[in-house]
């Protein structure tokens, strides 16, 4: 399973989770620092803060692997293993510091209770959070502390963690299948329309080459026999090869013609999957054929450096016809104080000498934080 790394609002809401989660957890691995600082022994503060802190880093590992569902099943696997060797040590290493005035282990109970939903499904992970609550109630049992106090915080404060957890990877896990619904759904698009095209070419060439076929054997039983007749025969299949030859190329053109207004609407739709309030406005009538092609060109450039060269939250695309040319307006706020027209000059260049021999030109410009893109192509009256 992959995610698109150039979906920003699915990263922006990974890094969102993410920071949710270890907010919510955290909180009860601070705790433990809480009796670290009650405890006079200086040898058992050392060994619970090791403890503490190889628990913290084995936490981060597990719920970074949470929000990261491409990650491998065998790294997977590591962390989990990692953060339970990291809870076992903790027992021996943090239970018995400030025993008896405060719950240490108990704190760091209810953050493995929390981390349940994430590492195991809702059976085995109440398994085994009865089995850390009955951990809790060891340590606290064998470092003479308040049982009803640290059962209170491993097990409600735990539960209470564990259903927000559930709940923040529920609704990551809703916004990647529908990601990955997306891309199936071009996926899907695509191949649908491979096959329409392909089911257009069979129909246009099947009949033709099959008659091609039957003459071209005719010519050749009749060239011994009947060399006029067979030429005649031929000559025949050549015609109907030429015809067919025109009618694929006419097919082909038919399906590489580019309709600006659905050019614009595209990029359109991937600038808003992106996070950019993006507002097209099409011709009003029909764009020639060789102009539609030459202002999708730069359509797509430009959509191009709105997402890799800005920080666009907005962008305005517009096609006008008028005074026998057909203009492209491309105007977005992710101009930078840095940011102009000599930027992107190479690409300005380029798309100026694809225009040229149309009699079409380009500029830019960015003022108050605005970048414009104006492409104009003069069109037959």
């Amino acid at each position: 399973m992959t995610v698109d790394s150039a979906d920003r609002r699915l990263r922006r809401a990974r890094r969102v989770t993410l920071l949710s989660l270890a907010t919510n957890v955290w909180t009860t691995v601070l705790l433990p620092v809480v009796g670290l600082a009650r405890e006079p022994d200086p040898v058992r503060v050392a060994l619970g803060a090791a403890a503490l802190l190889g628990f913290a880093v084995a936490q981060i590992a597990v719920l970074h692997a949470a929000v990261t569902p491409w990650l491998p099943v065998p790294a997977r696997r590591r962390r989990h293993v990692a953060l339970a060797v990291a809870a076992l040590l903790s027992v021996p290493l943090l239970g018995p510091v400030a025993a008896g005035s405060w719950p240490t282990w108990a704190w760091l109970g209810a953050s493995l209770v929390g981390m349940a939903p994430l590492l195991f499904r809702p059976a085995v992970a109440a398994v085994a959070a009865a089995g850390v609550l009955a951990a809790s109630a060891a340590v606290t049992g064998s470092t003479g502390g308040s049982m009803p106090r640290a059962l209170l915080v491993t097990g409600v404060v735990g539960t209470g963690i564990a259903a927000l957890a559930w709940v923040q990877v529920w609704f990551w896990d809703l916004l990647v299948e529908a990601r990955q619904g997306q891309a199936a759904q071009a996926r899907l698009a695509a191949a649908e329309e491979r096959l329409r095209f392909a089911r257009d070419v069979h129909d246009l060439l099947g009949h033709d080459l099959t008659v091609i076929a039957l003459k071209a054997e005719l010519a050749e039983r009749l060239a011994p026999v009947d060399a006029a007749r067979a030429a005649g025969e031929a000559a025949e299949a050549r015609r109907l090869a030429g015809a067919a030859l025109t009618r694929v190329r006419a097919a082909v053109h038919g399906y590489r013609a580019v309709d600006l207004a659905e050019q614009a609407a595209a990029v359109g739709e991937v600038l808003r999957s992106s996070g950019v309030r993006t507002t097209v406005v099409p011709p009003a009538g029909e764009v020639p054929a060789p102009v539609a092609a030459d202002l999708a060109a730069v359509l797509r450039e430009a959509g191009t450096n709105v997402l890799r060269h800005s920080r666009a939250g907005w962008c305005r695309i517009e096609i006008t016809r008028e005074d026998g040319a057909v203009t492209l307006t491309v105007r977005n706020d992710g101009v930078r104080d840095d940011d102009g027209p000599d930027r992107l000059s190479g690409g300005l260049r380029g798309l100026a000498d694809r225009l040229a021999p149309a009699g079409g030109r380009v500029r830019a410009d960015a003022a108050d934080g605005v970048f414009s893109l104006v492409a104009t192509v003069p069109v037959s009256q």
